[in-house]
């Protein structure tokens, strides 16, 4: 992709019946009667922080994964989605969110293992084997929760904590339990089908009528973290860093240019060739996450393009 393609930073869609609208850090998402429209936009965040500039079919990749898996583990438990009209929208139900992601890792990578580097061995509450090292494989998957913050950092919080703070009550958590770790199992397992390994994840519920969903996207490359299985034990066993298939490489590009999401850094504009590179990154991981050619929308009016299937969704 030589030229740079028309992207999506945002939209400002005036919807018939719309409640309200939200702009989270890469979906913009309208209300609609008791539905939500959720539009993954081409914005990047990491540390925190959206990026200056949007990648081309970010926001269609992430909506076909997310949706390829929401549809793959129905079996396991309810999620909110009902329709996606448009290769960067997603339709289903409005639900009231938990305040809390659940985050859950079979690997020790990333925030796990800078908090282990620095010499920690309890994370939210779980405790981490002594003796490994970055890449390693948990005994078993470990859930590490965060509180969803409205803006900054997610915190690290504990189930003892959620439950005494009354966050979450003490039935809905177990549920949530259940749901995650079933996902994370058929995660684990369809990876393992393509070739990948399903390092970390998280998972957001809410809850409608009484019963909880599953919400917003899962196992995409903005909320999960995938090794390549082939070469994995080799790559352990040298104490190399593992080939991944997720955004961490945009994170380390970050860092390279002198920001991590403190106070203070400047955030650093991606250059053409580097911006390329993330949406080809991107595509690769749709067609070796889902084994689909990925077929790229029509990105020539991509707001009307959006617009005009919604509107022909709710007539």
């Amino acid at each position: 992709m030589t030229q740079v393609q028309k992207s999506v930073g945002e939209t400002n869609f005036k919807l018939p019946n719309q409640k309200s609208f939200y702009r989270g850090k890469v979906r913009d998402v309208y209300s609609i009667d008791d539905m939500l429209v959720m539009v993954a936009s081409d914005r990047i965040s990491a540390f925190d922080h959206v990026l200056p500039r949007p990648i081309p079919y970010k926001g269609q990749v992430l909506n076909q994964v997310a949706t390829h898996f929401l549809r793959a583990t129905e079996d396991i438990c309810p999620n909110w989605l009902m329709s996606t009209p448009d290769a960067n929208v997603a339709i289903g139900l409005a639900c009231e969110p938990f305040k809390i992601e659940m985050v859950i890792r079979g690997y020790l990578a990333g925030h796990s293992w800078r908090e282990y580097k620095a010499g920690k061995r309890m994370i939210c509450g779980v405790k981490m084997p002594d003796g490994m090292k970055e890449g390693d494989k948990f005994p078993k998957p470990i859930i590490t929760p965060a509180t969803k913050a409205e803006e900054g950092h997610d915190e690290d919080i504990s189930k003892e904590e959620i439950l005494k703070q009354g966050i979450v009550s003490a039935a809905d958590y177990k549920v949530m339990e259940e749901y995650t770790y079933g996902l994370f199992q058929r995660g684990t397992e369809m990876a393992a089908e393509r070739g990948l390994i399903l390092v970390d994840t998280k998972y957001e519920f809410g809850k409608k009528n009484g019963m909880v969903f599953l919400i917003d996207e899962i196992h995409t490359p903005d909320s999960s973290r995938y090794f390549y299985k082939d070469g994995y034990s080799e790559r352990q066993a040298k104490g190399e860093r593992q080939k991944q298939l997720s955004k961490e490489f945009v994170r380390e590009w970050l860092m390279e240019n002198g920001f991590q999401g403190k106070d203070g850094q400047k955030m650093p504009v991606m250059p053409d060739e580097f911006l390329h590179k993330v949406t080809s990154r991107y595509v690769e991981l749709y067609e070796k996450i889902t084994g689909e050619k990925f077929v790229p929308a029509d990105t020539t009016d991509i707001q009307n393009r959006i617009e005009k299937n919604i509107l022909n969704y709710f007539k």
